[in-house]
């Protein structure tokens, strides 16, 4: 009789690990001075914030013809690491231009000052609620930095975000804020039948439909919007001119490189720092030859 209670007892543990190894786990702290940077994953049932090991070198110095944006931004993290009020921030314009580079090179800035960069994916953005929660109350200044931000209609993440970025009764500490990146300005796809929701009245004014105000009201959520254009063939140039540089191209071979620049742009269709940046990795690799 007693090993037959035994035994169940022995199945009934097994079975209670079963069901725990499948049930969420609680999101816990990480070791903060692993890294300056952390992305956040989920593994299984599991959530954890992993250190960041190689962290991307650019430094604010590296990015040029984007002067305006660069101002801005320094300007709300500087208040921010200080402890004065910032914005959360959506930097949205062409592909390519500087927008996530800006948020790392700001990271590099001021990591020597407690700012901590969190990478969350927009599939994982349901879980903010809980990241908010595990970083409150400490002395670092968090950013957590979704990079390229939209959705489609009927995600989960959306409500997570707007309820954290304003509207939530519990609202974010002050020593969070998120910078987003992304190609949409309003973040959520705009159809046609949309339209159909304005309203005309007799004096020519024009009410938008609550279709789009909701699809607008994400996006207003975040205090301070930087916009980001295509380049110019002048400001493509200086970009490639940067980043030969910074891959140690002698000066004097600089404007020798400009004309296969322009090809090279012109065959991938953009002149933007991303394709800049692919010409001077290409050109200062092909000099070992």
């Amino acid at each position: 009789m007693i090993d037959s209670i035994e035994a169940l007892l022995r199945r009934a543990e097994g079975l209670l690990a079963r069901i725990e190894a499948v049930l969420p786990q609680p999101l816990r702290a990480p070791d903060w001075d692993a890294s300056v940077a952390l992305r956040y994953r989920r593994r299984g049932s599991g959530r954890l914030l992993e250190p960041v090991r190689h962290l991307a070198p650019i430094r604010l110095a590296d990015l040029r013809e984007i002067d305006a944006q660069k101002e801005r931004l320094v300007r709300n993290t500087e208040q921010f690491v200080a402890g004065r009020g910032a914005n959360n921030v959506l930097l949205t314009g062409a592909r390519g231009t500087g927008k996530s580079s800006l948020v790392k090179a700001m990271l590099n800035e001021y990591a020597p000052r407690g700012l901590r960069l969190i990478e969350v994916d927009k599939s994982d953005l349901v879980d903010l609620p809980d990241l908010v929660d595990l970083v409150d109350g400490r002395p670092e200044r968090f950013v957590v930095f979704c990079d390229d931000l939209s959705f489609d209609e009927g995600e989960p993440g959306y409500k997570a975000l707007k309820s954290v970025l304003d509207g939530s009764v519990a609202a974010a500490g002050d020593n969070l804020l998120i910078y987003a990146t992304s190609n949409r300005r309003h973040l959520l796809p705009e159809f046609m039948r949309d339209n159909l929701a304005y309203r005309h009245t007799e004096d020519g004014e024009v009410h938008p439909g609550e279709v789009v105000e909701e699809k607008t009201s994400l996006s207003e959520r975040f205090g301070l919007w930087l916009s980001f254009y295509p380049f110019s063939q002048a400001e493509y140039l200086a970009i490639v001119a940067q980043w030969l540089r910074n891959f140690d191209v002698p000066e004097p071979e600089l404007a020798a490189a400009q004309k296969e620049s322009l090809v090279w742009a012109l065959e991938r269709g953009s002149r933007s720092g991303r394709v800049a940046q692919q010409f001077a990795r290409d050109w200062s690799g092909r000099r070992g030859d």
